[in-house]
């Protein structure tokens, strides 16, 4: 459970398998454990370094300043205290926002840059979403309340069929022992309602994986904005809701492996 001293935080990491280095940025409410589903695809083709980003996980304190360049700070000070001149990103959501920074401020130490669900775009459907799931947890309703409100916005269509797995999705979630706190997540959330998306500037091999039945970022919002970004690569993974790295993680495993080997580091 390695953590280092950067800025003003205590920053939580985990680091598996070998190969080239391979960052993974978490999204909004999301720290390292979301990317799990993936861990097996990954650990024997890469260095797979996972941060808990500020105000999630193991992190401390959970109400250190936040905003996109403080994130990306955070992840390329992590590179330099594990001695990673150049790695691949990749980027889940909120994630892919924070890898986008990075590439803008510290361009030297990215080799390719892989967005998942994700595109520079800011919703303000989207903030009020998170703002009211905030004020659920705030209120009297029972504790998993909010993540039976939020879980149709995350999971593609087919996992509802079974309700014992949104039951099941429920208990973990609730009974994660670093789950982000109510306060926390309002924290959080000031990054995203101050995010700018015309201040991005990249010049890194970039691929965007926009998911079919994504209702937080819609392919028909996306994929004009992505059109911005130069050198981009973008792939539709079918069946696949916002949770992209869960509903269908071995194409996001394949499409992070052709990739980086197209642009070894």
């Amino acid at each position: 459970m390695p953590t280092f001293l950067t800025g003003d935080i205590s920053l939580h990491y985990e680091i598996d398998g070998t190969g080239p280095p391979l960052l993974l940025i978490a999204g909004m409410v999301s720290d390292s454990a979301s990317w799990l589903p993936l861990m097996p695809l990954l650990t024997d083709h890469f260095t797979v370094i996972r941060p808990d980003n500020r105000t999630t996980g193991r992190t401390t304190p959970w109400d250190a300043a936040t905003s996109m360049a403080h994130y990306a700070d955070d992840c390329a000070a992590l590179l330099d205290h594990l001695s990673v001149s150049r790695a691949h990103v990749l980027g889940h959501s909120m994630g892919g926002l924070i890898a986008l920074q990075l590439a803008t401020t510290h361009p030297s130490c990215i080799q390719s840059i892989t967005i998942a669900a994700s595109a520079p775009i800011r919703m303000e459907r989207n903030t009020a979403l998170f703002g009211a799931l905030a004020d659920i947890r705030q209120s009297n309703a029972a504790p998993d309340t909010w993540l039976r409100a939020f879980f149709p916005w995350l999971f593609a269509p087919v996992v509802f069929e079974d309700p014992a797995a949104i039951d099941a999705a429920c208990e973990a979630a609730l009974n994660y022992p670093y789950a982000q706190t109510q306060q926390a997540m309002q924290h959080q959330l000031d990054a995203l309602r101050d995010y700018d998306p015309t201040a991005v500037d990249i010049h890194h091999p970039l691929q965007a994986l926009l998911a079919e039945n994504d209702l937080l970022i819609p392919m028909a919002l996306a994929q004009p904005a992505l059109t911005r970004l130069p050198a981009l690569t973008t792939h539709i993974v079918p069946n696949a809701g916002h949770s992209i790295h869960w509903d269908a993680p071995e194409h996001v495993a394949n499409h992070v492996l052709t990739f980086t080997n197209d642009h070894p580091i």
